[in-house]
């Protein structure tokens, strides 16, 4: 009896979302939130059931309503406005305690409601950071494994507002300018360093080693089965677990964001970026942690590794976008993701040069074959485009009141650009180099040097530093093969090998047939489809 009321009042929820009347009678007015009799009907109906379901411990459902129930019941009667506020749904669901799970759970879907759909004020992000300190805490102190669990897209949607939030503030100090007295009086008054950067790194790494994930992936990577010896008792319950994933890929982007590549990257050494990963269990982590891992790889000047990694993670997306389309919360996310990686992956390849797939050779020359063009006939000043076109938002670790900079008018942002064109600088005569080594198999230094219009002695510092480039870009776990071409100095003379690996045709016939089998469902769709038509007599 119990699971038939359960199943009846999962699709009583649903029901009033899916038959919401578009000319209906609002209860919950614009810019009015405090009678539980202003909240719209289905709205209260909804909140019932979710506090009932995540009461119970009704995954199945907290997951159903959490990805669709939420999501539409935001875009029907919140588009524009918040959610009703923490203390009438405390009301209307009648939970006496507002420090309960529920309740803290309620607070960040509120709050991060508010950032996505309106503008946060200074106390909304001082709460909302006081809300996340609360939940993680229910997580990280309680003496033994909590009993309640939570879908894993939600998780990853806590961790990865978590950072954003963090992102926003950060972003909202450094503007001295346009934060008026009293917020800069709130800000000094800020005991508590709210959204410190310390406290932010220590959370997350708190949720990493509370269900030692490093050591469950150190262990999966092995083979071996996951025990409690290796991932102790809170290791074992998948809220302890998922949570400390998704938190190895918040540290991932806020190291990035700060500009510490390498520190990023160390955080997860021991992920494998495989679509039967932990990772693929939520599609909107595996895109991130390949931005940010492919990002802060080509920063380090492993080419070959971004390269690797963008490649997989675009085929994904292209073969999943239909997915995210019927998503219209991530697709949006989705696009912009696509949009910066085809920008960073342009930059990569004309440092060193790969035979890409073909799906993904073309998005390039979709999205950015002009620019590669006008790199290939030298145009320095394209990179400038193509990386902030790429880059995340960078962050200063110190926010000072003070409106002069430390990194100048384009702040942190500007500071990641200058080592960017400092390498390309450097990198800057190298693909001339490359172009005129192909056509020989051997050449004297002192023909090379004609070529080039310089002095044999700068030729030779050239090829030095062509050499230096092409080993450091082949990056980790790269077969070397894949270079285009490679070569060295017998005293006056150069000897080139040329390493071109014929081109797979395999890949372009394979595409062209999906292709064809998709013109074909359309025909036939088009053919069978009725013709409907009208008297007007």
């Amino acid at each position: 009896a119990m699971v038939s009321t359960q199943s009846t009042g999962a699709m009583a929820w649903q029901g009033n979302v899916a038959a919401m009347p578009v000319p209906m009678q609002m209860y919950y007015p614009a810019g009015s939130s405090t009678e539980q009799g202003e909240v719209a009907e289905p709205v209260v109906n909804f909140l019932k059931w979710f506090y009932h379901f995540i009461e119970k411990n009704e995954i199945y459902h907290v997951e159903n309503m959490y990805e669709d129930g939420y999501y539409k019941i935001s875009d029907f009667y919140f588009k524009d406005k918040p959610w009703p506020s923490p203390e009438v749904v405390q009301g209307i669901v009648e939970e006496k305690d507002e420090g309960s799970i529920f309740m803290i759970l309620y607070r960040e879907l509120y709050y991060r409601h508010i950032y996505a759909r309106l503008k946060p004020t200074l106390e909304h992000r001082f709460d909302s950071y006081a809300n996340y300190c609360e939940l993680f805490s229910y997580l990280l102190t309680a003496e033994e494994p909590v009993k309640i669990e939570l879908p894993n897209k939600w998780l990853w949607d806590i961790i990865e507002e978590f950072v954003y939030q963090f992102q926003s503030f950060q972003q909202f100090k450094s503007k001295a300018g346009k934060i008026n007295d009293e917020e800069k009086s709130m800000l000094r008054d800020d005991e508590d360093n709210v959204w410190k950067v310390t406290a932010v790194l220590n959370i997350l790494l708190q949720l990493t080693e509370k269900c030692n994930i490093n050591q469950q992936l150190i262990a999966m990577e092995k083979g071996e089965p996951i025990t409690e010896d290796i991932a102790g008792e809170f290791g074992l319950k998948p809220i302890y677990t998922m949570t400390g994933f998704f938190s190895l890929v918040g540290l991932l982007r806020l190291y990035c964001l700060l500009g510490d590549y390498h520190m990023a990257l160390s955080c997860i050494e021991h992920v494998q970026f495989k679509d039967k990963d932990m990772m693929a269990l939520v599609p909107a982590c595996q895109i991130t942690a390949n931005y940010y891992a492919g990002f802060a790889y080509l920063m380090i000047r492993k080419y070959a590794n971004t390269i690797q990694l963008y490649q997989h993670i675009l085929g994904y997306m292209q073969r999943t976008k239909q997915f995210f389309q019927n998503r219209s919360f991530q697709a949006d996310d989705i696009n912009k993701k696509n949009e910066q990686m085809l920008a960073l992956l342009a930059i990569a390849s004309t440092f060193c040069p790969l035979r890409l797939d073909e799906s993904v050779n073309i998005q390039i020359k979709e999205k950015q074959g002009d620019k590669v063009a006008r790199i290939q006939h030298g145009d320095m000043a394209v990179y400038d485009d193509l990386f902030f076109s790429g880059c995340p938002k960078f962050l200063s670790p110190v926010v000072s009141e003070n409106p002069t900079s430390p990194f100048g008018s384009s702040g942190p942002r500007g500071l990641q650009l200058q080592v960017f064109k400092a390498e390309v600088e450097q990198q800057r005569l190298i693909p001339t180099l490359r172009s005129f080594l192909k056509l020989y198999t051997s050449i004297p230094i002192s023909k090379l040097a004609k070529f080039l219009d310089m002095h044999e002695n700068e030729v030779r510092c050239c090829l030095m530093a062509f050499k230096h480039k092409k080993e450091v870009a082949k990056g980790d776990s790269v077969d070397q093969t894949t270079m285009d071409i490679d070569f060295y100095v017998d005293k006056d003379m150069v000897h080139i090998s040329d390493t071109k690996i014929a081109r797979h045709y395999g890949d372009y016939y394979v595409q062209q047939v999906l292709k064809l089998r998709e013109s074909n469902k359309l025909i036939l769709g088009a053919a069978l489809t009725p013709v409907v038509t009208t008297n007007t007599a």
